[in-house]
């Protein structure tokens, strides 16, 4: 999903690491530790400085440098108000002809150091965010008529600002009768809903009083660097020190990061092997309504808060419990609640390491073993590898372990599981390809100069000869498309999933204040986390945008015009270069795709798994999809009933398809644990659950090359064609290929 607008002025995602918590009281009364900021907000003379050398190192430095012109004005103008105001819920249209003049004049803004401007806007932001959340709690004292044939459309991103006042009246009574109508809805009562909705508007308005000017620049200045590519950000000083905690602290928490849409705070990712995603039950997409903290904490409403106060109320002490009221990402705005709760833990890197399984296949009197291997991220210890640590962690040296362990048990097939793998380590990517293919280029890296760096593995030998396939997903990126760029140009293995991200670009953190003029007190004028290459397959083209297309084809759930790099107005355009030196495929997969296609068509259309995939898909399409709601509360209520038959029975079709065989009442017993051991079992029990889920495409991935080994033995020619080294399934001849040789420092 696409998170970039938002209708606070912070955009920055922070890790929910494991900072000390700020206690629920200080939160839930609306103080966050920060003062009620006077109005009208002013730039500094530091803030404008910041400005300006910042536009001399994008105008300069960044990969795809763009002039700070009237051209780029007007797409700061367009960032700008989308951060402030995206779904057009503050401003008018009288509003905005009065900014009118200002979509030439940010460029003179930041080149002539009078930031006068963007902060005008920022003040009347804040002035109109207040007048609307007051409005709303007028209209709370009179209550709503539910029995109307009114909708409200609450998806306004494409819609127009209102007209005048009238109209802008008109939009926040119908937004404040739906906020009324879900509460109605999960069964609370008009005073109820009154003290409810009365407490979160007033706590925005607090929250909101509490912007400043560092707020403001940091919008506008953001606005500007994600105007140059949608990677390049502006980190204020105290954004700065955020993402320096966030990515200290990112392995303790939940592990799980948000970003902000709409009004909610969303969980844009779950850091593998965290609380998070052991519990198996929260997801990417989920939207945080409530916190509670310890096993019986009150849940505090977290609707229209800012990002970093939700971050401030679920970080915590490591084993320490946080319940998370959540909207799942698969039902709609009337769906079901769900509380969760978490264990605050810190995740090891052995907790995140590489894992693999064996998934044994019968098809008729044949039997096949398929090894699974399960990389969540390209990991490396950079400190004790630069310290020359000979047992540093790395993923490739893990990796090559379990190829080894896997050969023993003797599998006939590897598939690398690569889906929503973010990335991590380039030289990791580059390594680990190094254990599929004998040698040769793997990436390469073209920086703003137009050089070109090409990377890949000198070592001959190779872990794993035998047939393989990546199985990805549209979260899979960076590093990620590089190993499946690479094992796809050189026709070692089977791409399979849906097509990945397309982040095909490199950042570097630049520290303005290096580069400031000295003075007698330390400047702090923040930090620019900038692009500055670009990589490309060893074919030519370009990871960026595209991403890499699989080979066989799953199923797409929509999340692409959401989610990744082509949501993006402003993202780099796909190019292509040489091919690298040195480059020559190994192998023509394309000889057998079609019948292993065909095959995969006709199983997949008979299995009861995949077919409840693809129903879930489809529902959460038709739910993703929809943009305008009624305001009538038999018709809500009809419609929810409906959803909430639907998920039952994809719950009842899950149990099924799983074999689970969990009591549900189970937990309702007195078993005499405290609540941290309740909490802990809970966990457990989540966690094993997850692990009896049913997944159908790692099934039919394993089914698929299957198909692909028994092709490939029944054929030896096709077998010389499409395995390197003549079409062996064993490495045995390979002089380099054992785990131990792979493994060692140096080594690929």
């Amino acid at each position: 999903m696409k998170l970039r607008t938002v209708s606070l002025a912070l955009l920055l995602a922070f890790t929910v690491g494991g900072a000390q918590a700020q206690s629920a009281a200080d939160l839930t009364g609306g103080a966050t530790g920060r003062k009620t900021s006077s109005l009208p907000l002013k730039p500094t003379l530091t803030e404008a400085q910041a400005a300006q050398l910042s536009a001399r190192f994008l105008t300069r430095f960044h990969y795809d440098a763009q002039p700070l012109d009237d051209a780029m004005s007007a797409k700061i103008f367009k960032a700008y108000f989308d951060a402030l105001d995206g779904e057009k819920v503050f401003f008018t249209q009288a509003d905005m002809a009065k900014f009118a003049p200002l979509k030439t004049q940010f460029d003179d803004a930041i080149w002539n150091q009078d930031l006068s401007g963007p902060f005008s806007v920022f003040n009347l932001y804040v002035q109109r965010a207040v007048e609307r959340m007051g409005y709303a709690r007028e209209l709370l004292k009179k209550g709503f008529k539910l029995d109307t044939s009114e909708s409200y459309a609450y998806d306004r991103k494409k819609a127009d600002w209102p007209k005048d006042q009238a109209e802008l009246d008109t939009l926040w009574r119908e937004r404040t009768t739906n906020d009324w109508l879900r509460l109605k809805l999960a069964g609370k009562s008009d005073d109820d809903a009154r003290k409810t909705l009365d407490k979160r508007y007033a706590n925005y308005i607090e929250r909101v009083r509490q912007l400043d000017g560092e707020d403001a620049f940091q919008s506008f200045m953001n606005a500007y660097a994600e105007s140059t590519d949608p990677h390049t950000d502006y980190l204020g000083p105290r954004a700065a020190e955020n993402f320096d905690i966030s990515m200290k602290l990112s392995l303790e928490g939940i592990g799980a990061v948000l970003g902000v849409r709409d009004e909610y705070v969303v969980v844009s990712e779950v850091v593998p092997a965290g609380p998070a995603a052991k519990s198996g039950k929260i997801h990417a997409g989920d939207r945080i309504v409530g916190v509670g903290q310890g096993a019986d904490g009150a849940i505090v409403d977290v609707i229209g808060w800012r990002n970093d106060d939700v971050v401030k109320l679920i970080r915590g002490k490591k084993d320490t419990t946080v319940r998370l009221e959540i909207l799942p990402s698969e039902v709609g705005v009337d769906g079901k609640h769900e509380v969760i709760s978490l264990v605050r833990q810190k995740v090891s890197i052995e907790e995140q390491a590489a894992k693999k399984k064996i998934i044994d296949i019968k098809d008729g009197n044949v039997s096949r073993k398929i090894g699974v291997i399960d990389l969540p991220t390209f990991y490396s210890d950079f400190g004790a590898r630069r310290e020359g640590d000979k047992n540093f962690k790395s993923a490739t040296r893990d990796v090559a372990k379990l190829l080894g362990e896997l050969k023993q048990a003797g599998v006939e097939g590897v598939i690398m599981d690569l889906r929503n793998n973010g990335g991590g380590s380039l030289t990791e990517a580059n390594e680990l390809t190094g254990l599929f293919i004998d040698k040769g280029p793997v990436v390469q890296v073209r920086d703003a100069r137009g050089q070109v760096d090409v990377q890949g593995d000198d070592d001959p030998g190779m872990a794993w000869t035998g047939p393989m396939a990546v199985l990805v997903n549209r979260g899979s990126a960076s590093a990620s498309e590089i190993f499946a760029a690479a094992i796809q140009d050189y026709g070692r293995g089977l791409i399979i999933g849906q097509p990945t991200f397309g982040k095909g670009t490199v950042q570097n953190l630049v520290d303005l204040d290096r580069f400031a003029s000295r003075t007698k007190e330390k400047p702090q004028l923040g930090e620019l986390k900038m692009t500055i290459a670009e990589f490309f397959r060893i074919n030519g083209g370009s990871t960026q945008l595209k991403g890499v297309t699989p080979d066989i084809n799953f199923p797409r759930n929509g999340d692409e015009k959401d989610f990744g790099e082509s949501t993006y107005d402003n993202a780099l355009q796909w190019t292509q270069i040489a091919p690298a030196p040195e480059y020559k495929p190994v192998a023509d997969l394309k000889a057998y795709l079609g019948q292993l296609q065909a095959k995969h068509d006709t199983r997949s259309a008979k299995a009861p798994g995949w077919k409840l995939m693809l129903d879930e898909l489809a529902q959460y399409r038709k739910m993703r999809d929809k943009t305008t709601i009624s305001l009538n509360l038999a018709q809500r209520q009809a419609e929810r009933k409906e959803q909430e038959g639907i998920q039952a029975d994809f719950r009842t079709r899950h149990k099924a398809i799983d074999g689970n065989t969990f009591n549900d009442d189970r937990d309702g017993l007195d078993d005499g644990l405290n609540p941290n051991e309740r909490s802990l079992k809970s966990q457990l029990k989540q966690e094993d659950e997850a692990k009896k889920a049913a997944d159908p495409q790692l099934d039919e991935t394993a089914h698929i090359l299957f198909d692909a080994v028994g092709l490939i033995k029944g054929d030896a020619k096709l077998a010389a064609e499409v395995l390197p080294y003549g079409g062996k399934f064993s490495p045995s001849a390979t002089a380099a290929a054992t785990p131990e040789a792979n493994a060692s420092p140096g080594t690929h």
